[in-house]
């Protein structure tokens, strides 16, 4: 499921459901999934470890945070439905609404992409920002509560065994736990979510995994931008070539310029082998950046990313009841391909319409049902790419295969056709479904004689 095929958010098409309910992680997964809570519960806490300063700053929870984020038409869309100052929010905090179609310079398979018929908007703003606008926002809705510096210890188990109701909290470094009972508590604790080892513990099932590594490394510096110059690039790695980066531009008149290396090609992390790495490109935007604008930061910042990885719990024949998970701690995608906040976005639509359809009665698995569909979308564009490369281990069906095939004839047409073009950013983008890429008037256009 795309933004074209999940239902909008309606504020009121919630009722009451309780008195409680508690979120384990202040991501944007847990931000977002906070603020749908809101509407079926009096209170809503948010818990984190970290500090939540009110200016954006990176958090020691969020390593990736020094690197660029992209917040997909999917993502856009949503968070101006759940939030409805998001933009002024974002626009007051320095981060820009670009055109997607005409201010992105998009190289891939070895040519650019023709910009599309249309202007489409995109936000672009750091993830330090991201996150401190959505806190503000989140903030301000009534009975939300965000508690920093609470460590989650554990979920409290019902005497029944088969319902969590409630998580045991130490807050403010104190070695003291205290029990936060809850109706309903979401994990959206990330990638080291403890849910699964949880779940055996206490005699559930843990569910499957599966993982496609593809060890990619990004190294990411900050240089002076124009104030007038919204222009973001984008040069994703293509088989065989395993580097690839981009620029974007964020608050502060800065971009945010980075670069990736799959498979064991590391980036490097000084300067002079940042500017050599960027050069190594087919394309000369990121050199040109590095090599002619001021830095603004004093070195490389470093992120790796060993692999996408997804936790099946749809498949789960037992859940225990007050527990739904969402985010990285559900499925994490090569970061190259920027479906992360997106994802959760969308998630969190998913959990409004479960609580508006069905309350709290087995909750989890119809969740883990209908995200699954979200899932399954940004899996297929992202495991189905990494797994172009020979090193990627991981297998494809038949179907699927095709469908990649297809998809890099469509690249290839994209580079001359700005349908074609437009039809793919509104896949890239999560707008539309990957099988919106097989209309009659698509097909014909990239199936005709190249």
């Amino acid at each position: 499921m795309t933004l074209a095929n999940v239902p909008r958010y309606g504020e009121s098409a919630v009722s009451r459901q309780g008195d409680h309910a508690v979120v384990v992680g202040a991501s944007m997964a847990g931000l977002v999934a906070a603020r749908t809570l809101a509407d079926a519960f009096d209170r809503v806490t948010v818990l984190d470890r970290d500090p939540l300063a009110d200016d954006p700053v990176t958090r020691r929870g969020v390593p990736q945070g020094h690197q660029p984020h992209v917040l997909l038409e999917a993502g856009r869309a949503t968070l101006a439905d759940l939030f409805p100052g998001f933009a002024e929010e974002l626009l007051a905090g320095g981060g820009l609404v670009i055109d997607w179609t005409h201010d992105l310079v998009h190289y891939e398979a070895g040519d650019y992409l023709e910009p599309g018929p249309t202007r489409r908007p995109m936000y672009a703003a750091s993830r330090p920002l991201f996150e401190a606008v959505t806190r503000r926002c989140l903030a301000a809705v009534e009975g939300v509560r965000l508690r920093p510096e609470s460590r989650f210890v554990d979920y409290h188990l019902a005497d029944d065994g088969r319902r969590v109701d409630g998580v045991v909290v130490e807050s403010g470094g104190s070695d003291a736990t205290s029990t936060l009972p809850a109706d309903l508590v979401v994990d959206a604790t990330g990638r080291t979510s403890r849910t699964p080892a949880w779940l055996t513990e206490h005699g559930y099932e843990r569910p499957p995994e599966e993982e496609v590594t593809v060890d990619v490394r990004y190294a990411t510096a900050v240089v002076d931008r124009p104030a007038g110059d919204r222009r973001a690039f984008f040069v994703p790695p293509t088989p065989p070539r395993t580097r690839g980066g981009g620029a974007f531009p964020v608050e502060g008149d800065r971009w945010l310029v980075t670069l990736q290396g799959v498979h064991g090609d590391d980036p490097p992390t000084d300067p002079a082998g940042l500017r050599e790495f960027a050069a190594s490109l087919p394309v000369d935007h990121l050199a040109r950046l590095l090599d002619e604008r001021d830095w603004v930061s004093d070195g490389v910042e470093r992120y790796p990313f060993p692999s996408n990885r997804r936790r099946y719990y749809e498949e789960l024949d037992r859940f225990p009841e007050g527990l739904v998970v969402v985010g990285d701690a559900v499925a994490s995608f090569n970061p190259v391909y920027g479906q992360g906040m997106s994802v959760a976005s969308l998630e969190a639509l998913v959990l409004h319409h479960a609580l508006a359809d069905g309350g709290l009665d087995g909750l989890g698995p119809r969740f883990f049902g209908r995200a699954s569909e979200v899932v399954d979308v940004a899996w297929t564009m992202a495991v189905g790419s990494d797994l172009a490369y020979d090193a990627t281990e991981g297998s494809q069906s038949v179907v699927e295969s095709l469908f990649a095939r297809y998809l890099a004839r469509l690249v290839r047409t994209a580079q001359d056709d700005g349908i074609v073009a437009d039809a793919y950013g509104r896949v890239v983008t999560m707008e539309e479904p990957p099988t919106s890429l097989l209309r009659p008037g698509v097909v014909a256009r990239v199936l005709s004689p190249q």
